[in-house]
């Protein structure tokens, strides 16, 4: 059984929006503006960042461009951004903008701040408009927000201070931490530059740390930034348009996230739970694998976590639509911008999927099953679509296959999450062991229950444990910032299978 990697694409995303977000280009100059940067992952040019600046009154625009080509499996694949934030010239928020191309259709938002902090967003996905509200996070800033702050500051060697940054490609504000270090000699592509190191850390909650370092000329310009991320060394480097726009290499990320396992898994839809001993790789920053109703982690002094993945069975009886008061549970129910639970060819196949039925259990499983089937082309060319789109185009990869069933589900009443981790496969391009994956949970009599049809399509059956789950959300490219600081990080030692 082959895995599908669309994980890889969602990764990368999440990687270049930390990158640019703490590594933004930042001027002494008032004026207009434009930085050119060349991208690179492990070592090879994979694409550019372009980062413009216009003041018009007191009004600042900061837009910011990213264009990288990655190749999954031998099929190469453009990912597009682009990110623009409206301030005023004390950096206050007015609004901002952000287009995304992961899959066959772009994606726009726009949202706009009014002076009490409410923040109206449209998003447009093939043709349709979806609105939504939430209040401005206190205290968070965009591009010019940052710039200014990093005026104040200054960079003298040993100052430290906190920021909130929001981005408009996640939809959320990071927390994080500056420190300002010592002046060093830098390689700009051959041209050796003495720069201002300057290094920041985000704070995933629950999920670790993020640490890039940048380094600034004199007039606070980032000249180049580097983060080590999800076992990847991801760069950015200033330089002349022409370069930045030139010719770009091929990097193939599957074999880069791919984790060995100790042994082969053999006919894993008998294997009641799989219990883990998951060590950090060498030089690796502390990682967290979360707990969950189909998973436990524990861990020991030694930094090892021991993690026991037991599948929970969904417990029949249990009615739909969910009637709880539970507020998280019942955000797994809304319709989100990549969930569209309240598109009309989204609620058309669940009903078909599920029929007459009233029971919860009964319902996700069909669900599961006519997804497993009415996806008919799974193809690595997709990248990361929305349920609509999916469910016009009836093509894709693990995590067109998860974004559909949970849709689905939520169309019917039945809660439900996008699940990102690491799954088992034999073989995949020579490779034993797990490589990223998507699938989806419904919480179902009061437990999440996993399903997975992009397995199912592939005669395994679903869900199982050899699935270790590391992040779960609403489907959202910015819910994989979790993975950020986790995969890359550790190695699996030994496994132990327990037979039902």
């Amino acid at each position: 059984m082959k895995i599908k990697y669309a994980l890889s694409v969602c990764l990368v995303f999440a990687v270049i929006t930390c990158l640019f977000s703490t590594s933004l280009a930042v001027s002494k100059a008032e004026s207009d503006d434009t930085e050119y940067f060349a991208v690179f992952m492990e070592g090879k040019k994979v694409g550019h960042a372009v980062q413009s600046r216009v003041v018009s009154g007191d009004k600042v625009t900061t837009t910011e461009q990213f264009s990288i080509t990655i190749s999954r499996g031998g099929i190469s694949m453009t990912i597009e951004m682009t990110e623009t934030s409206i301030e005023t010239a004390g950096g206050e928020p007015l609004g901002f903008e952000s287009t995304q191309k992961l899959g066959a259709m772009a994606m726009k938002m726009a949202g706009q701040v009014d002076k009490q902090g409410n923040v109206n967003v449209t998003t447009t996905s093939m043709g349709a408009e979806q609105k939504s509200a939430f209040q401005w996070p206190q205290g968070a800033v965009m591009a010019e927000g940052l710039r200014l702050l990093t005026l104040k500051k200054g960079l003298e060697e040993g100052t430290e201070y906190s920021v909130k940054m929001f981005s408009s490609g996640v939809m959320q504000a990071v927390d994080a931490k500056v420190s300002i270090g010592s002046e060093q000699n830098v390689d700009l592509l051959g041209r050796v530059v003495t720069l201002r190191e300057v290094t920041t850390t985000l704070i995933m909650p629950g999920a670790g740390q993020i640490v890039s370092t940048s380094y600034v000329d004199r007039d606070l310009r980032m000249q180049k930034s580097i983060m080590p991320i999800a076992g990847l060394q991801v760069e950015m480097v200033a330089c002349a348009r022409e370069f930045a726009l030139g010719k770009n290499d091929v990097l193939e990320l599957i074999d880069n996230l791919f984790l060995a396992s100790p042994e082969p898994l053999n006919n894993l839809t008998s294997a009641k739970s799989i219990t883990y001993d998951l060590s950090p790789v060498k030089g690796a920053s502390d990682f967290t694998i979360p707990s969950s109703d189909n998973q436990k982690a524990q861990r020991l002094d030694n930094g090892t976590i021991i993690l026991k993945v037991e599948p929970v069975a969904a417990p029949a009886g249990s009615k739909f639509p969910y009637k709880g008061t539970d507020a998280a549970i019942l955000e797994a129910m809304e319709p989100t911008r990549y969930l569209q639970s309240d598109n009309e060819q989204v609620i058309d196949l669940a009903r078909r999927a599920v029929g007459e039925t009233r029971d919860a259990a009964e319902a996700a499983r069909k669900i599961e099953a006519f997804v497993a089937g009415y996806i008919e082309n799974r193809s690595l060319s997709v990248g990361y679509a929305t349920a609509a789109e999916v469910a016009a185009s009836r093509q894709g990869d693990c995590s067109e296959f998860a974004v559909l069933t949970a849709a689905m589900c939520r169309a019917i009443g039945i809660p439900a999450q996008v699940v990102a981790g690491v799954a088992y496969v034999d073989d995949f391009m020579g490779n034993r062991g797990f490589g990223g994956h998507a699938w989806t949970q419904a919480y179902i009599g009061g437990k999440w229950v996993g399903l997975d049809a992009s397995f199912r399509a592939g005669g395994r059956g679903g869900y199982d444990a050899g699935h270790i789950a590391l992040a779960a959300g609403n489907g959202e490219p910015g819910d994989l910032f979790n993975l950020a600081p986790t995969l890359g990080q550790f190695k699996i030692d030994k496994v132990a299978v327990e037979k039902k």
